[in-house]
């Protein structure tokens, strides 16, 4: 009998033993029927243990025995820090740090000459490097949860001999890294801003010259779109808005605004002085010389002497233009008989 059944049987015993005693007190059994039910009692509790022997005397020791409960396996820790972990940006590595927990696959087995801490080290640092090369290192906090969802169940390695996992993970840049990478995104936002502000400004380039300011009557209804149908402070604009159309064309105000523009002269005024003899005339004239006056005549006179030897036809228009009228008639005259008498000889 082990000591287990031995335990029950005392506990049995006792159990019926009050049994008895609470029935007698409350029967109020006669002083002889004591001894009789102490005797019953103990005579059949003996045969219940001598039944029970006899019972268990054919059955092997490991069926009667109790084996002892199997002691804990004690888990064992280990902590590293800055391990360099690969990403999917080159020469951008992480920095694992944690707290790895392990115990051996089979504790019972003798494996001597076995180092279970780098087998587990081992393998939390492959499944972590897995996680990591996965991504990119510009949100390595965010990641760093990731990865502690990865390593919190406790895996066999790859040789099937410890069961590791890992806590208190903590993944992070070097600080120059960091910096170089806080460094290239605020490039690139500013970039990407400048980008789309460049895109604006051409539009807003291609809507002016390609359709508001490709004439004068597009800019007109363009501007008084713009001024809320003010009617009268369009037309008081239409001048400048003739300039800037011309302007933006590369080309002279149109004819039908000129005169709203100042100083935009016609093009016949401009283009109606083009010989010399004119030029010289006009000249005179805005210098205030009258044709016949000495002074002009001399002025005359010098300029036609000093432009002869170039263009002589020009410096004697110039002396007919400013001679006295008397030396004018002369000179037609004499042109006309020298014009008879060249006639006469031709005839």
């Amino acid at each position: 009998m082990s000591s287990a059944q031995k335990t029950v049987s005392v506990f049995m015993a006792l159990i019926s033993a009050m049994l008895v005693l609470i029935l007698g007190l409350y029967t109020a059994w006669p002083a002889w029927a004591w001894p009789l039910a102490v005797v019953l009692l103990g005579a059949a509790w003996a045969g219940v243990t001598f039944a029970t022997l006899r019972t268990n005397r054919g059955r092997p020791l490991s069926e009667t025995v109790t084996a002892p409960p199997v002691p804990e396996v004690e888990r064992r820790e280990l902590s590293v820090r800055d391990i360099t972990l690969p990403s999917a940006l080159a020469d951008y590595d992480f920095l694992f740090s944690a707290t790895i927990r392990w115990c051996p696959e089979k504790p019972y087995a003798q494996d001597i000459g076995t180092h279970h801490g780098g087998l587990a080290l081992q393998a939390v640092v492959d499944r972590a490097g897995a996680v990591t090369l996965a991504h990119q290192p510009f949100r390595s906090s965010l990641i760093q949860h990731e990865l502690s969802g990865a390593l919190a169940e406790m895996l066999p390695d790859r040789g099937g001999r410890v069961r590791a996992m890992a806590l208190d993970v903590v993944l992070r840049l070097s600080e120059d890294d960091q910096r170089r990478l806080d460094r290239l995104a605020a490039i690139r936002k500013d970039e990407e801003l400048w980008e789309h502000e460049r895109k604006q400004e051409k539009n807003k380039r291609d809507y002016l010259g390609d359709d508001v300011l490709q004439d004068t009557g597009r800019a007109v209804v363009w501007w008084l779109a713009r001024n809320d149908e003010k009617v009268e402070r369009t037309v008081n604009d239409i001048g400048l808005l003739a300039q800037l159309t011309s302007a933006a064309n590369n080309e002279k105000v149109a004819e039908p605004f000129r005169h709203l523009v100042p100083g935009a002269a016609p093009e016949a005024a401009v283009e109606a002085v083009r010989d010399p003899a004119d030029l010289f005339t006009e000249f005179m004239r805005q210098m205030g010389f009258k044709p016949g006056e000495d002074a002009c005549v001399m002025v005359a006179d010098q300029v036609a002497r000093a432009i002869k030897d170039k263009n002589p036809d020009t410096a004697e228009e110039i002396r007919t233009r400013f001679a006295p009228p008397d030396e004018a008639s002369e000179e037609n005259t004499e042109s006309e008989g020298g014009g008879d008498g060249d006639d006469g000889t031709q005839e």
